[in-house]
């Protein structure tokens, strides 16, 4: 929008330090160092741009102002809401409490990822839980990764038989897209992982190293003994959205409602939302957002013209699910979960070593240097 000529552009952000979080995986999986994943924010702010270093309260879409916790208010003519969503710890007894303890840990915060990987290496025997909560949440494949790396590190130094591995998913299949399922359904029985579908965890004894999983179709609960537990907490709007007027009446998660072509909220029009706050169809991913941006970007230039809104995004989203260490499958698709390849000549439905590449530096290269400014 700078380059566009736009100049009254403000950004609330109350964050100092900027995180690239895919990489996160890879941290917990011994394969990149938390440090890699960090930036100064101030560094990363547009030329031009207003950076107000607080936190927005709410929002008020009638009269076109924002509370911040610092006590003022900003008013605007557009409004863009992209403040990602919260992890809900808490909405799991036990789990808070017991984060980045005996064996628990979470590849979704900073400060657990590299304990993941501590913890991994720890483990010679027992059982080694991995889950997925119910709901939307960012990164989608990435419970399941994060339990193929260890599983690949487990086979290579030779414990494989001595641990068994449960893989805790809410949903009825291991991948929204079907072609995609298949193949890493393959990849978790080659593993001899053992996929519980339809179940999440619903509880953590951090002390006694136990975990409840309840099994949703069934109705029932088990108790399981853990060495490691690698648990991804439910995930939803921000405390400050939740209920609020811009949030979506069909989501139980406050996420917010957008047209999920234009991205423009459904009841103002002066009002975009993009990333993983907006309440659309696809999984909640980088790759979504790089492509939600310039549609944004574009439909915003249009409106303070007051014309038409021309950019459609079609429900792209992207996710490099990680099968080993030097391997990566990268499923791509749309709306309609149909594939939507970025590379047609290579099979990316194949664990490539060329696409571990592309998640361990290509991407992080890319966000860096070409999504953050807008050019990728």
């Amino acid at each position: 929008m700078r380059r566009a000529g736009v100049g009254d552009i403000a950004l609330v952000e109350p964050s100092e330090q900027h995180y690239y979080q895919p990489l996160w995986t890879l941290v917990g999986g011994g394969q990149a160092t938390a440090a890699e994943t960090v930036r100064p924010e101030e560094k990363l702010i547009p030329k031009g741009v207003t950076w107000l270093r607080d936190r927005a309260t709410g929002v008020d879409p009638d009269n076109r102002t924002v509370p911040l916790a610092g006590g003022g208010t900003v008013a605007y003519d557009h409004l863009v809401m992209a403040p990602g969503l919260q992890l809900d710890f808490d909405a799991v007894p036990g789990l808070a409490e017991s984060a980045g303890r005996r064996g628990v840990s979470s590849n979704y915060r900073f400060d657990l990822a590299p304990l993941t990987w501590d913890f991994i290496r720890d483990v010679r025997r027992g059982t080694a839980i991995f889950t997925m909560p119910a709901g939307p949440i960012k990164c989608g494949g990435a419970p399941q990764k994060i339990a193929y790396l260890a599983a690949d590190w487990w086979r290579r130094q030779g414990l494989s038989e001595r641990i068994r591995i449960i893989l805790v998913l809410p949903t009825a299949t291991i991948f929204s897209q079907p072609e995609w399922a298949k193949v890493l359904t393959g990849v978790a029985a080659n593993y001899g992982i053992e996929v519980r579908y339809d179940s999440q965890l619903v509880g953590v004894d951090g002390e006694g190293r136990r975990a409840v999983i309840l099994d949703s179709a069934a109705g029932t609960e088990e108790t399981l003994d853990y060495e490691l537990l690698h648990a991804v907490p439910p995930q939803s709007a921000p405390d400050w959205l939740k209920g609020g007027p811009l949030a979506d009446p069909a989501s139980p998660f406050g996420y917010l409602a957008v047209d999920q072509y234009t991205l423009q909220s459904t009841r103002w029009p002066e009002i975009f939302a993009l990333g993983d706050v907006a309440n659309l169809p696809t999984s909640k991913t980088g790759a979504a957002i790089r492509k939600q941006a310039p549609v944004v970007a574009t439909n915003l230039l249009a409106a303070r013209r007051g014309e038409l809104l021309p950019a459609r995004y079609d429900g792209y989203t992207s996710c490099p699910l990680v099968t080993a260490h030097n391997r990566m499958l990268l499923a791509e698709f749309d709306y309609q979960l149909t594939p939507k390849p970025s590379f047609p000549l290579i099979d990316t439905m194949k664990p490539r070593y060329d696409m571990w590449l592309l998640k361990r530096y290509g991407l992080p290269a890319m966000y860096w240097y070409g999504m953050l400014r807008g050019l990728a």
